[in-house]
């Protein structure tokens, strides 16, 4: 089938490519000539397992193509998907410039029958703001009338995860699809049915309903699982306060069937291009259509807290006034397998850290380039700050005339240190664990002051071993 991806983005990107490696013809367009220019050289502007290998080989096989042409890429696709930004406004809305506009092209370059395809993060009503503008468009051509001209449009909301996009996408675990029930939607359902038929072959794991509710299905799923990571940060705290060991609380819970593990580690908070932005988008739509989620409000408010609680241990070990203190960052991306920064728990942090007077060593293993461009704005107006923060390139460069070490993301290279050698690379030897990777008594045997979320804290006596 022919595809036109519109947006080249995270989402766009592992879309198009995934789509033309099960034989579509795949056409990628994007305003930005600098990614197209980069995806036309062999390269890929984002990191994403998996996603570079399969781009190479749908290139080679012609199945795949780059464009800045917004006419030919409307003219090419049957099946047209949006896959733009929505950045939040403001207010926390989703802003959606940029998916209207892409509909106007779509409108103003139409060829035939299309099938308009929601894949951006778009709030409930979106589809019908995104069928007006096309309908004003063909409008102006003289096409309103025309059934050649039809078109369809559709929610198909992505449900990726940084780092596993490309195996998520090629075995879902479920397909959503909003779809209208008249003439031009049982036309598209068709298309979509073909389109999917792939994906299906084991089992059906489509879920065909109405267009606004696929569109509230992706925004829900979401604001649960950041639910789910709040409310455990929300009990690691008091778990901190009253003694508990937030592992053992979470192993118990659990264990129950029906609440399961997933989504239920306590740490420094959730970032990424999704929760932060879906959790506010939701919450907005509720306050315009007269709710309250108070659920969710509280889910926010606790994960704005939570970027704290991590800086706030290492202020009481070590006090508020932290000028020449050199501490080492082991993780800047706001997870592991991604050089995502949006709304990563490092910055926060790092930030606090260089505003007390601290030295910043910091580590990532993909996310150098970014960080140092997300940094580099973050601390613009700061730039005795932005001296202070060395971004290097190994776990050892960061550990260089250290006084601590803070551990921001959980990288599988962070789990499995060669702890006698971190002990003795630091100038004192001190861990504040964001994500809880190692044990509190074992970090205590070696010596190793260690601070976790919601854990336990070991005094060690005077001779470095513990009580």
């Amino acid at each position: 089938m022919k595809v036109t991806i519109v947006g080249t983005g995270y989402v766009g990107l592992v879309t198009g490519a995934c789509l033309a490696e099960i034989g579509n013809d795949v056409f990628c367009v994007d305003v930005d000539p600098r990614k197209i220019e980069i995806l036309n050289n062999g390269g890929v502007p984002i990191h994403e397992p998996g996603l570079q290998e399969m781009l190479r080989r749908t290139r080679a096989a012609g199945r795949i193509q780059f464009s800045t042409d917004v006419k030919a890429s409307v003219e090419h696709g049957d099946i047209q998907f949006i896959a733009v930004g929505t950045p939040p406004d403001e207010d926390g809305s989703a802003d959606l410039q940029y998916v209207l506009a892409a509909a106007r092209n779509i409108g103003k370059y139409s060829n035939g029958f299309k099938v308009i395809v929601d894949k951006s993060t778009v709030p409930v009503g979106t589809a019908l703001q995104v069928k007006r503008v096309v309908e004003e468009e063909l409008r102006a051509r003289g096409l309103g009338e025309s059934e050649k001209h039809g078109f369809s449009v559709v929610s198909n909301p992505e449900f990726l995860k940084e780092g596993a996009a490309v195996d998520d996408f090629m075995r879902p675990d479920r397909i959503v699809i909003g779809i209208d029930d008249d003439r031009a939607g049982n036309l598209a359902r068709e298309k979509m049915k073909r389109l999917y038929t792939p994906f299906n072959r084991n089992h059906e794991r489509t879920l065909y309903m109405d267009v606004r509710s696929a569109e509230f299905t992706k925004y829900a799923a979401n604001a649960m699982l950041a639910t789910r990571i709040s409310f455990m940060n929300d009990l690691s705290n008091l778990a901190d306060t009253v003694g508990a060991d937030i592992e053992s609380v979470r192993r118990g819970m659990g264990s129950d069937p029906r609440i399961g593990y997933h989504f239920l580690y306590a740490g420094c908070g959730y970032g990424g291009s999704c929760f932060p932005k879906d959790v506010q988008a939701l919450a907005q739509t509720a306050r315009e259509n007269g709710h309250t989620l108070r659920v969710l409000e509280a889910v926010e408010a606790v994960n704005n807290d939570q970027k704290e609680v991590l800086v706030n241990k290492i202020v009481k070990r070590m006090g508020e006034d932290l000028r020449g203190r050199t501490f080492a960052v082991w993780g800047l991306a706001f997870k592991p397998n991604t050089d995502d920064m949006r709304e990563a728990s490092s910055r926060r942090v790092i930030e606090a850290l260089l505003q007390r007077g601290a030295t910043v060593r910091g580590y990532d293993p993909v996310a150098r380039d970014e960080a140092e461009r997300v940094f580099a704005l973050d601390l613009a107006d700061r730039p005795d700050d932005f001296q202070r923060l060395h971004l290097v390139n190994t776990q050892q460069d960061a550990l260089t005339d250290a006084d601590a070490l803070v551990i921001v993301t959980e990288w599988k290279e962070f789990k499995s240190p060669d702890f006698w050698h971190l002990k003795s690379a630091l100038k004192t030897p001190v861990i504040f664990d964001g994500r809880n990777l190692y044990e509190p008594e074992a970090m205590a045997e070696m010596g190793i002051d260690y601070f976790a979320i919601g854990r336990p804290h070991v005094e060690l006596d005077r001779n470095g071993s513990h009580n």
